[in-house]
């Protein structure tokens, strides 16, 4: 089968950063599902580890976590799906990613794709769905359809992709007052079309912000990139007894200031569940079931916003480059072979 990896993490200007390679079909283990993949879509972590890990000598690494496709065969043990079943997943960052004609990925973490939606526009939305969603409820414990509340939620670069499907799942499932930042033209713009009732300027100290626009302390913040930048300015910002959950990777984030407001501080890994094998590991196929039917009611869009062509290493490393530059906005997916 196709698919696209590396051996050793270079820049993506090289030629070998990403290389197209042709590899055995992957067999199914008792609870996976085997997919022929149709689309995928490129996050942030794909860049950290392509350009930060060493695959073992020998072994080429594939990247990729979103997806949507084709059942093609089950384990023994599945019985959610069956061959001829279209789904959407985010997969495990401890296994073969997706940038592959077929992929195995256990059946508990993938649901079955929203019937409204193409595979590229489903594609753009399961590892940033999941994250948003398990910030907002696991994390930070909001009540999902809670509509009365005056509490507020400021989003760190709410034009992202997590950003994005935040925004929407804070605007439309609960009652909070959604405040994104976004600091061009044409993210101002998309973090708006995506629901945001403020959005304000990450460029500029956050909490001035805040109180410009009239809200000057909010109950929740969502960390999603820069937070240990904007620390000073989150802390002033959190109301006492408020909470703060990161996805971002500071080199050093020092929480001791927060202890005198009694703030929480969450870390969120969509990929904890997978990693560890949880209990409630099958939480997040239910979870991509609730977003595919919010998707399917109108409650939802796809954060979809670029098709940058078929899965190649030459159209990856283009989208690569792009998120290396800050300049990604919603989600960019890459379809067909």
């Amino acid at each position: 089968m196709k698919a696209i990896g590396f051996h050793r993490p270079l820049p993506i200007t090289e030629a070998e950063s990403l290389i197209d390679l042709e590899l055995p079909k992957p067999e199914p283990g008792e609870r996976d599902i085997l997919v022929k993949v149709e689309a995928v879509s490129v996050n942030p972590v794909d860049v950290k580890l392509r350009a930060g890990t060493t695959p073992p000598h020998g072994s080429p690494r594939i990247l990729g976590f979103d997806a949507a496709g084709t059942v093609e065969a089950v384990g023994s043990a599945v019985t959610q799906f069956r061959p001829g079943d279209t789904v959407f997943y985010a997969g495990a960052i401890d296994r073969p990613g997706t940038n592959a004609e077929f992929h195995v990925v256990d059946a508990r973490i993938a649901g079955p794709k929203p019937a409204s939606l193409s595979f590229a526009q489903a594609a753009a939305l399961p590892l940033t769905s999941l994250t948003a969603w398990e910030l907002l409820f696991d994390r930070l414990r909001v009540p999902y359809g809670r509509m009365a509340t005056d509490d507020a939620l400021l989003i760190i670069n709410g034009a992202g992709g997590v950003g994005s499907i935040l925004t929407q799942m804070a605007r439309r499932l609960t009652g909070l007052t959604v405040i994104a930042t976004a600091s061009r033209p044409e993210t101002v713009e998309w973090a708006r079309q995506m629901g945001a009732h403020h959005v304000i300027d990450h460029r500029k100290p956050l909490d001035e912000e805040l109180k410009a626009i009239g809200i000057p302390q909010v109950r929740y913040v969502a960390g999603l990139t820069a937070t240990d930048r904007h620390q000073k300015a989150i802390l002033e910002a959190l109301a006492p007894q408020g909470a703060l959950a990161m996805i971002d990777d500071p080199e050093s984030f020092d929480i001791v200031p927060f202890k005198r407001k009694s703030l929480a501080v969450h870390w969120e890994l969509m990929f904890t569940r997978s990693l560890f094998n949880t209990p409630d590991i099958a939480e997040q196929g239910r979870i991509l079931a609730e977003v595919a039917a919010l998707v399917d009611r109108g409650v939802l869009r796809s954060t979809f916003r670029d098709d940058a062509g078929p899965i190649n290493a030459a159209n990856l490393k283009k989208v690569h480059a792009m998120l290396e530059a800050g300049k990604g906005i919603g989600k960019t997916v890459l379809s067909g072979f």
